[in-house]
């Protein structure tokens, strides 16, 4: 780890340490993967204004996301199926997360579940809710993220019906995995990767363990397959709000029009996001769409926040410059837990916080308070 400088050495790391099937799933999009491209490009197109001779010895990263103090306007995104990168990965995640000063996601879909996050870390995290067809047990995720004293809650709008990842039916990735002869030889020479799934408390999906009537994987499989809901409206967003007393963010949104609605229910936080290109591909990239939605409904009770592509602190003064309140990052979490565990999460903050702050320097900025449009050259 020593030899790592930046986001993408912990990915050449990750790559061969887990399974293809599972990198894959955290590093490849829906169909031609259109708009993952886009992701990267849009930001990488996007230029910095470089300064001189400014007095920028005092710096500081640190500021708030929806009240609450953040070293850098960085959280760590919901990611399903994260213990399966490294045993026990939610919890290596939140820990290096919360020691860094950031906020942590956990998904519904984790590996580890609430409890579990919950019994193993001494702060606050955040949880990510799909609104099911079973609404007593969406209802029942609630009320177990209210007991282990979540500060905020993250309503994901995006996945009513799943994009077709074609990666991941030739990877054979389900639950129970679809076992072939190209998986098994791969899997084999993971023996590390093995080893540390095989210690985590979990090997299936923690939230969603109470569903099974029996140990079998493919009855919880088969219930999961069925409960994305395409029939989920706004109204469904008044009933969640009616259900959790603190913090609620609104994940998924990419069209103006949409934001609009998104900030009149009242939501501290809307993230403007195309779910890491793994949904709509031929969808805009979510930098593209970030100043759309920051001219339209900007400076509302709302935070506005960004995540699509986040592997960088020049991504994250992008974000900022655009008017982005906060950044998520997803892919490079798990790029970072598989190559590392909670070191290598830890290690992926650290360099992200130093390119942000270096940035910051040499384009004239002390403090990430101070980041306006004025930092990109257009």
């Amino acid at each position: 780890m020593a030899t790592v400088t930046n986001i993408q050495d912990l990915r050449a790391i990750a790559m061969r340490k887990v399974p293809r099937a599972i990198f894959h799933y955290a590093d490849r999009g829906s169909y031609d993967e259109t708009t993952l491209a886009a992701n990267k490009a849009d930001l990488a197109a996007i230029q910095l204004r470089q300064r001189v001779m400014i007095d920028v010895s005092d710096r500081s990263t640190a500021t708030t996301m929806i009240g609450e103090k953040v070293a850098l306007p960085l959280a760590i995104a919901p990611t399903g199926l994260t213990g399966l990168f490294h045993g026990n990965g939610e919890i290596h995640g939140c820990r290096a997360a919360q020691a860094a000063g950031i906020p942590f996601t956990l998904s519904t879909m984790s590996i580890c579940s609430i409890e579990d996050v919950a019994g193993a870390v001494d702060k606050p995290f955040w949880f990510q809710l799909y609104v099911m067809r079973d609404r007593k047990f969406s209802e029942s995720l609630i009320e177990r993220a209210k007991a282990a004293k979540c500060s905020a809650l993250v309503l994901t709008l995006d996945l009513q019906i799943q994009g077709q990842r074609h990666n991941d039916i030739k990877n054979g990735l389900a639950v129970p995995p679809k076992l072939t002869l190209a998986n098994a030889l791969d899997i084999a020479t993971k023996p590390r990767w093995i080893a540390s799934v095989l210690m985590g408390k979990r090997h299936s999906f923690g939230n969603l363990a109470v569903r099974q009537e029996s140990d079998s994987l493919s009855t919880l499989s088969q219930w999961i397959a069925g409960q994305f809901d395409p029939s989920l409206s706004w109204k469904d967003v008044e009933w969640v709000r009616s259900l959790w007393p603190g913090k609620l963010i609104l994940k998924g949104i990419l069209d103006v029009e949409d934001a609009k609605i998104a900030a009149a229910t009242g939501a501290d936080a809307i993230v403007v996001s195309n779910h890491g290109g793994r949904q709509l591909d031929g969808a805009v990239s979510s930098i593209s769409a970030l100043p759309k939605i920051v001219d339209a409904i900007g400076g509302g009770k709302s935070e506005i926040w960004f995540d699509g592509g986040v592997q960088s602190g020049q991504d994250i003064l992008k974000a900022r410059a655009l008017g982005a309140q906060g950044c998520l990052m997803g892919k490079a979490f798990l790029w970072s837990l598989a190559a590392g565990g909670q070191a290598g999460v830890a290690q992926a903050i650290e360099i992200i916080r130093r390119e942000l702050d270096v940035s910051m320097a040499l384009t004239g900025t002390r403090d990430i308070e101070q980041v306006d449009r004025s930092v990109l050259a257009l």
